[in-house]
């Protein structure tokens, strides 16, 4: 979907949560590392540097918006707005009651990892437009999460747009950036100003 419309598209991968010992921040490291290498590396490829969009889906619609809130350039040199826009699906963007979920048990909090890790308690750093979607037959929590992050960010006068899909649960949501007309493949490609083919 994306190639066709004439975008290049980089799945970043990154380390699972048990893998790295529970640690988020090894996760959002390397998520962000990507990102700076393709910065630095777009015209290898025939990319543009200028026109880099983050996107992902539940633990990568998380690592998506600590992306967007990361300091660029204290942490890599790069310009503030090194990336151009950001699409959260379906994310927790707030560790404090997370830390109080089962996920404590695989995730090893400690006050400075869910500080760093809430992409809510950063949100003077971001410099893009974002979007947040989730569907209204997802888990309350998904659905609160999805909705307290926007109004915070609304709230700081950021640039957002908020998508809830009704009838969508967790897994339809992450299938629909795939269809160029689900709720998450026409809000990426909208964000991109790319019309779908």
């Amino acid at each position: 979907m994306f190639i066709n419309a004439g975008a290049h598209y980089v799945a970043l991968d990154f380390i699972a949560i048990k893998e790295a010992s529970g640690d988020l921040g090894t996760m959002a490291a390397q998520v962000r590392k990507g990102i700076a290498w393709v910065y630095k590396n777009a015209a290898s490829f025939d990319g543009d540097p200028e026109r880099i969009f983050v996107g992902g889906h539940s633990s990568g619609g998380h690592l998506c918006a600590v992306a967007l809130t990361t300091d660029w350039q204290k942490e890599f040199g790069l310009p503030e707005n090194t990336v151009k826009g950001g699409l959260c699906m379906s994310g927790l963007y707030d560790m404090t009651p997370v830390r109080l979920s089962w996920r404590r048990s695989y995730v090893n909090f400690t006050d400075p990892l869910a500080d760093a890790m809430s992409p809510k308690r950063h949100i003077d750093k971001l410099h893009a437009p974002i979007t947040v979607t989730f569907g209204t037959l997802e888990s309350p929590d998904f659905q609160r999460q999805s909705r307290d992050f926007a109004a915070a960010v609304k709230a700081a006068g950021k640039d957002l747009q908020v998508i809830e899909s009704p009838n969508y649960h967790h897994l339809e949501m992450a299938e629909s950036l795939g269809n160029p007309y689900g709720p998450n493949g026409r809000a990426a490609l909208a964000m991109m100003k790319l019309v779908p083919t």
